[in-house]
């Protein structure tokens, strides 16, 4: 099988790429060892009716990376307008910051259009298609418009919410209508997963017998797959990192003080705002934890042109501030603040170097940064990970210190808890969430989902034969070891 996946946002495979858990992160490994082609946007746009959307194609381990130019003319709609201003609160249950115009969806559906006619020229008659997250929520429709019978899967890495939630977003149903041409949709928890159970039934009036639904499209499996990391090559580069000169830094710059680590895009939905909040008020109701226990956060810039975003930014920055002056010393700050990100090697050695690792979302799909840093700890010594009841990874990681991200008395008194706890309870909590994350690794994951499209996929073809014409296959402007795609 030649496996095409597809998502926004890609992953270079240099190994000094700026990297914070996520989608990107996720794939990059298995991408370059399974002989895939991932399909992206390049990051730039393209003006006119130019034919060939390619800007490169790559080698990628024994796959391929191909990346193409958006068109200029719908991109802010689609990627800032419907995607990120009312799909993402949406689906993170923020339905008070929907912003979206009239044209949004409509440039939306042109871009998922403009997908669709691009990865013509990866079709092959054992070919499959893997769409990733909620930029392409429509794509595999617009790929069966243009007579793609292939195996076509979908993964949602966000969660999927309410359908009182979903119904506040415009043109839902036909979204989700468009979505139910997709072979197999994969969600992270049992949780997302029946919620959209849950809309199909009451909004479209569908049954759902063993997990698969009938459309007009034909049958439609919605099933669950947590996604997970590779634990001992994390694990392998913290240990190796330990020595790299900003995590030597680091180190040094600790006097042996004990840290605590939150890594996020700076984004409403990681709960930035309350965990600062639980950390004010643990060094006010515990004033000997003043310069003993200081909380480093990364906190990487993104969508900053949506007004949300910007909101926030200024919001986290005074917070931070407040916080500092309010309980800082001229030889002590209490919270490290930067807005910028890190390559993985040099996070692995970061998660590794601190005693709690704080993963506090308000909702998350799964928030793989909780994985990376328990597989990131030292055996012998390992930390403790305070981790939001609302992220998907709790399901798995339940020996951590499960929290209300909306209760800041709670957070604080769990971080407290997590910097007292003894050696013995914290291997024995360590141990459990390892035995987890070997178990649902990140193989596995990509394996499984695979096997389930190619199984879904031979099953909608037994029960609706149909042949469609070849398409003409698009030119491409620059080409780097592809022969196997051409």
């Amino acid at each position: 099988m030649n496996l095409v996946v597809v998502s926004n946002r890609v992953a270079s495979g240099r190994a000094n790429e700026p990297m914070t858990g996520g989608l990107a992160a996720a794939l990059l490994p298995v991408v370059e060892n399974s002989g895939a082609i991932w399909v992206g946007s390049s990051g730039h746009v393209r003006e006119g009716s130019q034919k060939e959307p390619f800007a490169e194609i790559e080698a990628l381990g024994t796959g391929a990376l191909a990346t193409l130019d958006l068109p200029a003319a719908h991109y802010g709609g689609y990627y800032e307008g419907f995607a990120n201003s009312a799909l993402w609160p949406a689906l993170h249950s923020r339905s008070d910051l929907i912003r979206v115009s009239l044209e949004d969806y409509s440039s939306y559906r042109e871009v998922n259009a403009f997908m669709a006619r691009a990865l013509l020229r990866f079709r092959k008659p054992d070919a499959a298609f893997w769409i990733q997250d909620y930029h392409f929520l429509a794509l595999g429709a617009e790929l069966r418009d243009l007579g793609v019978r292939e195996p076509i899967g979908f993964f949602l890495h966000t969660p999927w919410p309410s359908s009182a939630v979903i119904g506040g977003v415009p043109h839902h149903r036909e979204l989700i209508e468009a979505m139910l041409a997709y072979d197999l949709i994969g969600f992270q928890t049992e949780e997302d997963c029946e919620n959209f159970h849950c809309y199909v039934r009451a909004e479209l009036g569908l049954e759902i017998h063993d997990g698969v639904v009938k459309s007009q499209h034909g049958r439609t499996r919605l099933a669950v797959f947590p996604i997970g990391i590779d634990p001992e090559k994390f694990a392998q580069a913290a240990a190796k990192a330990v020595s790299h000169p900003d995590v030597s830094r680091l180190r040094r710059s600790l006097n042996g003080e004990r840290l605590a680590i939150g890594v996020d895009r700076l984004d409403y939905s990681k709960g930035l705002v309350n965990r600062i909040s639980a950390f004010d008020r643990m060094w006010t109701a515990h004033p000997s934890l003043r310069r003993t226990v200081s909380l480093l956060q990364i906190a990487t810039p993104s969508r900053g042109s949506i007004e949300a975003y910007g909101t926030l930014q200024s919001e986290v920055a005074k917070l931070v501030s407040d916080v500092n002056g309010r309980h800082g010393e001229v030889d002590w700050t209490p919270i490290r603040y930067l807005n910028k990100g890190y390559s993985q090697p040099i996070l692995a050695g970061l998660y590794r170097t601190a005693q709690v690792g704080v993963v506090t979302p308000l909702h998350d799909g799964m928030n793989l940064v909780a994985k990376e840093y328990v597989a990131a700890q030292n055996p012998a010594d390992p930390g403790v990970l305070v981790l939001s009841k609302f992220a998907g990874a709790a399901n798995e990681l339940d020996t951590a210190l499960l929290v209300n991200p909306h209760d800041i008395d709670g957070m604080a008194r769990a971080i407290a808890t997590a910097l007292s706890m003894p050696l013995t309870e914290r291997r024995m909590r360590w141990e459990a969430m390892m035995t987890k994350l070997r178990a649902h690794t990140i193989q596995r994951w990509f394996s499984e989902f695979v096997e389930a499209l190619q199984e879904s996929g031979a099953n909608k073809a037994a029960a609706e034969p149909l042949i469609a014409e070849r398409p003409t296959l698009w030119p491409l402007r620059t080409v780097r070891s592809t022969a196997r795609y051409q």
